[in-house]
């Protein structure tokens, strides 16, 4: 079964970048969708970023254009570049496995319910 391990979380100052690694020691290919959530200080959990294996690509609108989630084939590790950063994006960012039926829409990958495997989080803390 897949595993992940996050990784690449630390501090910067706003406006900074960070890239964030989810490495797993099953196939991401074996899994529907790879998701990226945070969950920051007082606030609920919240989806950033998807990928499905057939390699689209989602975003929130909070983080639409600032960050931009990808794959290494080779490597089997799910990434989540963090560009022009906030102090609202200060979070453990966790990754996430999801797995359900092709057939169903599109936007079932969006659905945190589709979710059964999480990495333990790696912190992000965006401060001057």
């Amino acid at each position: 079964q897949v595993q992940l391990v996050e990784s690449g979380g630390g501090l910067v100052q706003p406006g900074g970048s960070l890239r964030l690694s989810c490495a797993a020691s099953g196939s991401i290919f074996s899994v529907n969708a790879m998701g990226w959530y945070r969950q920051g200080p007082g606030k609920q959990r919240e989806l950033v970023a998807v990928i499905t294996s057939g390699g689209s690509t989602y975003a929130a609108d909070s983080v639409k254009g600032r960050f931009t989630i990808s794959r290494d084939n080779a490597k089997n590790t799910v990434y989540l570049q963090l560009n022009s950063l906030k102090a609202e994006d200060t979070a453990v960012y966790y990754c996430a496995a999801a797995k359900y039926r092709e057939a169903l829409p599109g936007a079932t990958c969006l659905m945190t319910s589709m979710y059964y495997i999480w990495g333990q989080g790696t912190q992000v803390t965006v401060s001057s």
